[in-house]
């Protein structure tokens, strides 16, 4: 049923084969290693854009995660009501969680069509998926560095006779190859998940758990599982974990993670600095305190008297100009002044209002 993968990834390889073929010997080890080494180039390209989406919807996560302690303050223990919100959040933002898996999950297969095509290869093996059986058996003899691409640290059967009947190829310098490969691809693997968890950002809970899995897990297995691969396969995935390191360095010089100190650096690039000693009074001036309320001047005819910033009365206005000398309309009236006060001779405007004025007991 995968037959059809199988030829797509044996095509690409015959393709590039054919290029390195015109200034390299095609029976020649290194002209396959570059041949699986530029397989991962042309899958790596391809899933660019997904890996982008893939970082652009971790940042956006990150940036929804004050909102998301919200919502679990909000509903507490409404599991259903919280997935509800959750659901209705991200897609009012236009975030896919999915997105995050989205470059993993095509390698997957890439990864098992190059693992079965390499098992396949012998010597004296028929052509496989559009492959001839000259082009077949010059693969399966191909060495890297005294090892063929399509043998394993551990073989059996017909494969490993035919494998160790090649000359000069032994067991020894087979599992030396595979050994350093495996503990190269392992130490690559490491290092790519302790990025990929820089770029994430922290985490809490449950994901920062399945991390820490990841983080010791994935290397583990694959130390296992890798003496079973073929020395072709180990070179595929220790190119692509390359791939992915350099990958990552560049998306987190671009889009360091959100909070970070690269982060705040790179928002703070295009706002103007300012000087905090710019902002301080010059020695010598009074500082100016500002108080909301009423205004400091009072309009005219209001008859209010001036209050200034510490509050006290600093001066009164007549409510009429009637006279020269700023008496008021009742000055005349009673020989009352226009504050409704007498002066000590009895005689209305001749002096302030409530002057000598005393109280009576």
């Amino acid at each position: 049923m995968l037959d059809w993968l199988y030829t797509a990834i044996s095509w690409v390889m015959k393709q590039w084969h054919a290029l390195f073929s015109t200034f390299l010997d095609p029976a020649g080890g290194i002209t396959w290693a570059l041949s699986i080494i530029f397989l991962v180039f042309t899958v790596r390209l391809i899933l660019f854009p997904l890996f982008v989406k893939q970082v652009k919807s971790q940042r956006a996560m990150q940036e929804l995660q004050p909102e998301i302690q919200k919502l679990r303050k909000q509903y507490g223990s409404d599991r259903q009501g919280m997935s509800q919100a959750m659901m209705a959040l991200q897609k009012e933002r236009g975030v896919n969680p999915l997105a995050g898996c989205l470059p993993i999950l095509p390698q997957i297969p890439v990864f098992l069509a190059l693992f079965h095509v390499l098992r396949r290869l012998a010597p004296g093996k028929e052509g496989l998926y559009s492959w001839s059986n000259e082009l077949t058996d010059q693969a399966a003899k191909a060495e890297l560095f005294g090892a063929p691409i399509s043998s394993s640290f551990n073989m059996d059967g017909a494969k490993e006779e035919a494998i160790l009947a090649l000359p000069g190829v032994t067991y020894g310098g087979i599992r030396t190859v595979a050994m350093t490969l495996i503990v190269i691809m392992c130490v690559t693997t490491f290092v790519t998940q302790k990025q990929i968890m820089r770029r994430s950002g922290p985490v809490e809970g449950q994901a920062a758990m399945v991390q820490k899995v990841l983080l010791y897990g994935m290397p583990l297995s694959l130390f296992v599982t890798g003496f079973f691969f073929p020395i072709g396969v180990l070179l595929y995935w220790t190119t692509n974990n390359l791939w992915t390191l350099g990958q990552q360095f560049f998306i987190l010089r671009k889009l360091p993670p959100v909070g970070s100190a690269a982060h705040k650096a790179k928002q703070a690039e295009g706002k103007p600095v300012i000087d905090p000693k710019t902002l301080a009074p010059k020695p010598g001036a009074k500082p100016v305190r500002t108080r909301g309320g009423r205004p400091a001047t009072p309009p005219a005819g209001t008859g209010r008297p001036v209050v200034d910033a510490d509050g006290a009365a600093a001066s009164s206005e007549p409510t009429s100009s009637g006279s020269p000398n700023g008496t008021g309309a009742g000055s005349g009236s009673g020989g009352k002044s226009s504050s409704g006060g007498r002066s000590p001779s009895g005689k209305s405007g001749s002096g302030p209002a409530n002057r000598g004025k005393r109280k009576r007991r």
